[in-house]
């Protein structure tokens, strides 16, 4: 599978006029290889871990390519650095700890169900949706007055 997203990726770049070079297609693979929601540091920091001696704004810019060719999504958490992700998973939400920065995916039929419920008895159907909920662990303290 990151065999197959890496080339999906490759082709992204290419249908957006830009050239796939060696660290490009290094950085993709770290992409491809990702099952979590890096930031863009995060990804570079795997990328030079791998060796591919690509630059954080060559991170950026093909991130942001991708992203316009619809192949990965930007995530922008509260108070977080954009993380990014496949494009082509299945719906899902996320959890975010507060206090670790972990992200969490999970789905919820009973919650997909009862949005579908409050936007018809409204009057709409749902298009398109993002639930986020930012989580501690019971019992943790911490000093972010913001939660």
């Amino acid at each position: 599978m990151t065999r197959l997203r890496a080339t999906q990726l490759e082709q992204a770049l290419r249908d957006a006029g830009v050239r796939v070079t060696r660290q490009r297609a290094a950085l993709l693979r770290v992409i491809a290889g990702s099952e979590d929601h890096p930031d863009a540091t995060e990804l570079h920091r795997r990328a030079e871990a791998a060796g591919a001696g690509v630059s954080l704004a060559t991170v950026y810019r093909t991130l942001t390519t991708l992203q316009t060719q619809g192949v990965i999504d930007k995530l922008e958490f509260r108070g977080e650095p954009a993380r990014w992700e496949a494009a082509d998973q299945r719906h899902h939400d996320h959890m975010i700890d507060v206090d670790t920065g972990e992200v969490m995916e999970f789905t919820n039929d009973r919650i997909e169900r009862l949005q579908a419920e409050i936007a018809a008895e409204m009057g709409y159907e749902i298009v398109h949706h993002r639930l986020e909920l930012y989580v501690r662990r019971r019992g943790a303290r911490s000093a972010d007055a913001d939660f």
